[in-house]
């Protein structure tokens, strides 16, 4: 049965106590199924017993459908992490007074309702906010506003707005740098011409795989050299890489390039970018709680294209944080106009054409009219934002392959739960 949030005790729920555990593991093999290594407050989280897959089973889409749901609520038990702190000064998501009504929308040639989207696609989190109100929160398959769900390559888009705090603090200068001038590690190899411009893009011209389910992809590659969990091994990885095309002549759609771009602003910040996710925007903007972000080894660098886990509701602030043009309070945080990428068409790679700056603009036509954009991580998880609407829509699906697993085009879903706010 679905869990409904009742707002006027959600701080009282919200209570957390206790400290982060320190990685105390002997092998690859608890790393991967039994460790938890500073996943958060273990004594108040409710999920901590329960029994998880690895990440080898979850990339060859062999998580049972229960152990899929448990896995992607104990992420950080899969790897170590570091948190992304908490200011305790929650940004307010009142429940709005106009709750959501009905939906119902048409898909190949079937009408269906929110409730079968929920069922269908195998939700277990949404939040529907209108005008910074929320005017609807659900929890399936046991989760609760405490929960804290996987990003995917979420983490991607989270990533690229650190990228636009970076510059505008004048970390760094220009998007139109080299990538050396701040990894100077990446010199002669296929990054040395790139920009991070073109790396925010995916249009670096780097040689990458990223099929998931492929052992001998690049993807696969980045995914072994995590468990072995030595730091810096991925970065070094991309430094082997060879360059296929010019740098901006081709989109590619690549996990690895967002390493790259992570370990960028962390090296031009000069701290690790869970601390600067916090000091930028986790604390200033009021994130209800504490988050978790996947490292490369023990007191490594966060793993830039997946790996963070947080609460329904503060990826809701952080959908937020983005509506608003990237202000936290009176202080802008992003420069302005850095969501302006939504409507843009980066490319000529007919798979990832659109993809911008580590988002994705709509792909429906209500969407690309309403120049609506998503963050979207395999397994099933988006952040969607309509800035013509004032809406904001988080989605965590339990899906048990990394991709095509949606009985409905969520977009569809989305478009149709705008329009029923209209």
């Amino acid at each position: 049965m679905p869990t409904t949030l009742d707002h006027s005790s959600s701080a009282e729920r919200r209570v957390r106590a206790g400290i982060f555990q320190a990685l105390a593991c002997s092998s690859v093999l608890a790393l991967l199924t039994a460790c938890t290594a500073n996943s958060g407050p273990t004594s108040a989280y409710l999920h901590t017993q329960e029994p998880i897959g690895n990440v080898q089973t979850m990339y060859d889409g062999k998580l049972s459908a229960e152990t899929a749901v448990t896995t992607f609520r104990n992420i950080d038990r899969l790897f170590p992490v570091r948190t992304i702190k908490a200011g305790g000064h929650p940004f307010p998501l009142p429940r709005s007074s106009q709750q959501l009504g009905p939906v119902a929308f048409d898909y190949e040639g079937k009408r269906y309702s929110l409730d079968d989207f929920v069922t269908l696609n195998r939700v277990t989190g949404l939040l529907v906010l209108k005008d910074g109100q929320v005017v609807t929160e659900r929890y399936e398959k046991g989760n609760t506003p405490d929960t804290r769900w996987m990003s995917m390559s979420v983490a991607k888009s989270i990533t690229s707005t650190l990228v636009g705090a970076a510059l505008q603090d004048g970390a760094i200068k220009s998007l139109d740098d080299k990538v050396t001038r701040y990894l100077p590690s990446l010199a002669g190899s296929g990054y040395e011409q790139a920009t991070v411009r073109q790396v925010l893009a995916m249009r670096s011209g780097v040689k990458w795989s990223e099929k998931y389910a492929d052992p001998t992809s690049d993807r696969r590659v980045m995914l072994k050299l995590q468990t072995e969990q030595v730091p810096g091994s991925a970065l070094k990885y991309m430094a082997s890489l060879p360059s296929i095309a010019p740098p901006g002549t081709h989109t590619n759609y690549s996990t690895g390039e967002t390493q790259v771009l992570g370990q960028l602003v962390s090296a031009a910040v000069g701290k690790p970018l869970a601390q600067y996710l916090s000091e930028k925007i986790w604390v200033p903007y009021g994130m209800q709680a504490d988050a978790n972000w996947w490292l490369d080894g023990p007191n490594g660098n966060e793993v830039g294209g997946s790996g963070i886990s947080a609460t329904l509701e503060d990826y809701g602030r952080f959908g937020q944080f983005v509506l608003s043009g990237g202000k936290a309070g009176d202080k802008q945080v992003l420069p302005k106009g850095w969501t302006s990428f939504a409507s843009a068409t980066t490319g000529t790679d007919p798979a990832y054409g659109d993809f911008a700056s580590m988002w994705w603009p709509g792909w429906t036509a209500a969407s690309k009219a309403d120049k609506a954009f998503t963050a979207a991580g395999i397994f099933g998880q988006y952040l969607y934002i309509n800035p013509t609407h004032n809406v904001v829509i988080v989605v965590w699906e339990a899906q048990t392959k990394a991709t095509g697993g949606e009985v409905i085009d969520d977009m569809v879903a989305f478009d149709a739960i705008t329009n029923a706010l209209k």
